[in-house]
């Protein structure tokens, strides 16, 4: 738990899904060398081991699908994963990266979260949130994103 979470139980203030959320995410990957790992196997790997991926992330974190397909435009795209968080009443955009955390990740997670709001929630939801996860930790990046609905996770 990190010292804003602290300051905002010790004020009795309200917790949001960020506050809950383990960072680092421990990933187990059977050993491979991280260094060479691939987002695909990365997937496979998170897959493998969902539950214990969903308990890293916190209480009500529900797994809808993988490579969930999306079309903008006249292209297809696919989310990495697509959860649900039964608490917070929310779709979850989760982007896959085994690299550093950059601005086109950003952009990419905010156009898939969108595109989940506009095409897939109903109206008594609240707005999808993102999660990157990355292999290093760029928590900095959130400080100039417009969109407070994403954060950046390490990768272990």
């Amino acid at each position: 738990m990190d010292n804003k979470t602290k300051n905002k139980l010790i004020n009795k203030e309200k917790l949001d899904v960020y506050d809950l959320i383990k960072n680092p995410i421990t990933i187990n990957t059977y050993n491979e060398n991280k260094d060479n790992i691939s987002e695909r196997a990365l997937r496979t790997y998170i897959l493998k081991d969902m539950d214990n991926f969903l308990k890293q992330l916190g209480n009500g974190f529900c797994y809808i699908e993988n490579e969930f397909k999306i079309k903008i435009g006249n292209k297809y795209n696919y989310i990495d994963i697509l959860l649900f968080n039964y608490i917070y009443n929310c779709f979850v955009v989760v982007e896959l990266k085994v690299t550093e955390s950059n601005k086109n990740h950003l952009g990419q997670i905010q156009v898939y979260m969108n595109y989940i709001d506009k095409h897939v929630k109903i109206i008594n939801q609240n707005k999808t949130i993102g999660i990157i996860v990355c292999r290093q930790d760029d928590k900095y990046l959130i400080e100039y994103s417009s969109d407070e609905r994403i954060t950046i996770y390490e990768l272990v």
